[in-house]
């Protein structure tokens, strides 16, 4: 999952990654030249007392070593660039990937558990990257080559190499077959606690009102604690890797000690030699060292890597067709045809058999009780589901049969929960509708009752709003709901309940503007209270998910007998 998500995010940087490539192995051929020129300062220098060839040769050193400063600063720069760059295009896939899916993969995958992936998981694969830029790709030729010129100062003598380098490659094993399981828990661990954490700052007024303060706290420590323990056992495993290298490393260097020291009193190798294999041991077993770093972040931009591509190889419920039909026209209005739907896993349907038509100018409503599937209709309409059977047609198309950008340029919705985006009134407003003058504004703000709030606020237009409109109340939250939908002058308009708010005089002036404002395009309200849709066009009573009755208020008065029941419990018995 690894390799193949960095090889199509890398694709485009490949002749970064050439340069990166390049410096790397400059610098690489320099360290290992490095060893060489030290050997040879001693033996030819220090040994025979010539000051002359060590102060040329050391000046060559020295120089090497400036460009080899320059050249590795200039390796984890690129290097850097194409991680994050990387990292950039893998989340922006995310991103645009999760905006195509429907309502059933949002819930199946979860908001906390999008979120860490498009965070967290993406940070994890780039901070890998950054590392395996600047460490694998010189490591081998390192190792490599410090193998070969060590051989060459003396073979006997490398034969230590034949123990040292797999007693550090089955750490390092032990490391990667143990840790990228924990890893997986890991990241699903974040998924809870980002689930929490989440739920607790959303729902703070519901979790003080009912005094489960307490309560939540210990489901927060739990998922904490379970975080903690996975991180722990990781930790540890790693705490116990490096100092059995750091070990490994350290006897290596006294075993080169101790037989090169008799190597060197017995005339069979100049103790510059010597030297520079010390050096070339040090260079292999840094090498592997860095093959350890890779190992510690490898399996956990594995693990996350695996969960980025199950979100990107998900593929939406809700796509664009593949012969898309022609646009709607704003004057057919919408028809529902023998419309079934039920939710994924549910074992009955939410609604059953519905057939109505909206027309342009018409006003109708959807009363019933909860769960009787208002909403669900609305979210057919605006084709955030797909009928499991029928046809829902909008502007007479079939709705899966237009393209989703232009279905949705004719509908403009107002959900159940009305919600605002940080920024200015007018920036909200304008969500739909970038082009919307001032004066659009102005007079959408005052169709939905909401201008005279608005031009109290310091700014008016301007005027700040927090994510979610936590600094409004819910009732301006609505009208501005409402505002931002008239905006858009769609030909299709769905309310969802989004009158809850309004006192009975605020509903009922906007009810009359609204009906003046909407007469070229076709309503659809979904309400709890009767007192919002008695003057609509027609009625529909849900029960269960049938229509049970249909007609004016005063049809159904006359025939449907759970209507009046509903128009009891709310205006009283006389009104019944």
């Amino acid at each position: 999952m690894l390799l193949q998500l960095l090889r199509r995010a890398l694709r485009r940087y490949r002749g970064l990654i050439a340069l990166v490539f390049m410096l790397l192995l400059v610098q690489a051929i320099a360290n290992l030249y490095l060893p060489n020129l030290n050997a040879d300062v001693i033996n030819n220098g220090v040994v025979k007392g010539n000051t002359h060839h060590i102060l040329v040769v050391g000046g060559i050193m020295l120089a090497i070593t400036l460009v080899l400063g320059v050249v590795a600063i200039a390796a984890v720069y690129w290097a850097s660039i194409v991680a994050s760059s990387a990292a950039r295009d893998i989340r922006g896939g995310l991103f645009h990937h999760v905006q195509q899916f429907s309502a059933r993969e949002m819930n199946s995958f979860g908001a906390a558990s999008l979120i860490t992936r498009t965070t967290n998981d993406v940070q994890q694969v780039q901070l890998f990257l950054q590392m395996a830029l600047t460490f694998m790709i010189p490591a081998p030729i390192t190792a490599i080559g410090g193998v070969v010129l060590a051989l060459r100062e003396d073979v006997p003598l490398s034969g230590i190499l034949l123990v040292v380098v797999p007693l550090m490659g089955a750490v390092i094993g032990f490391i990667l077959f143990g840790a990228v399981p924990l890893f997986q828990v890991m990241q699903v661990r974040i998924d809870r606690i980002n689930q929490v954490l989440r739920e607790q700052i959303t729902g703070v007024r519901v979790v003080r009102a009912f005094g489960r303060t307490s309560a939540e706290q210990e489901r927060f420590e739990t998922a904490n604690a379970e975080l903690t323990d996975t991180s722990l056992k990781v930790y540890r495993m790693f705490a116990l890797a490096m100092p059995s290298l750091m070990g490994v490393l350290n006897l290596s260097s006294v075993a080169v000690l101790w037989f090169g020291g008799h190597l060197i009193s017995s005339g069979e190798m100049p103790i510059g030699n010597l030297t520079a294999f010390l050096s070339y041991i040090a260079l292999i077993l840094s090498s592997v060292m860095m093959a350890m770093a890779i190992a510690i972040f490898g399996p956990r931009a594995a693990a996350s890597s695996a969960r980025i591509e199950e979100v990107l190889r998900t593929a939406p419920s809700i796509g664009e067709p593949a012969a898309p039909g022609r646009p709607p026209s704003a004057t057919d209005g919408v028809d529902l045809t023998a419309v079934t739907f039920g939710y994924p896993g549910s074992a009955e349907p939410v609604l059953y058999d519905i057939t109505f038509s909206l027309r342009p100018g018409q006003t109708s409503a959807i009363i019933g009780g909860t769960g009787a599937g208002k909403t669900t209709v609305l979210n057919l309409i605006s084709r955030l589901f797909d009928p499991t059977s029928g046809v829902v047609r909008v502007g007479g198309v079939d709705v899966r049969q237009q393209p989703l950008s232009i279905l949705w340029s004719n509908i403009g919705m107002v959900p159940q929960t009305a919600y605002l985006f940080s920024g200015t009134i007018a920036e909200n407003l304008r969500f739909g509708r970038p082009e919307a003058s001032e004066a659009e504004l102005w007079h959408a703000l005052e169709i939905a009752q909401a201008r005279e709030f608005v031009a109290a606020m310091p700014g008016g237009l301007d005027a700040h709003i927090e994510q979610g409109g936590r600094n409004v109340s819910g009732g301006q939250r609505q009208r501005l709901s409402i505002a931002r939908a008239l905006v858009r002058r769609p030909a299709v308009y769905l309310f969802d309940d989004c009158f809850s708010a309004l006192d009975a005089a605020t509903d009922a002036r906007l009810r009359a503007a609204l009906r003046a404002e909407t007469q070229t395009a076709a309503v659809l309200i979904v309400a709890q209270r009767v007192s919002t849709i008695l003057h609509a066009d027609q009625i529909f009573v849900l029960e269960e998910g049938r229509i049970v009755g249909r007609g004016t208020h005063g049809e159904l008065m006359a025939d449907c007998t759970p209507y009046r029941e509903i128009v009891a419990s709310q205006l009283g018995e006389d009104a019944a």
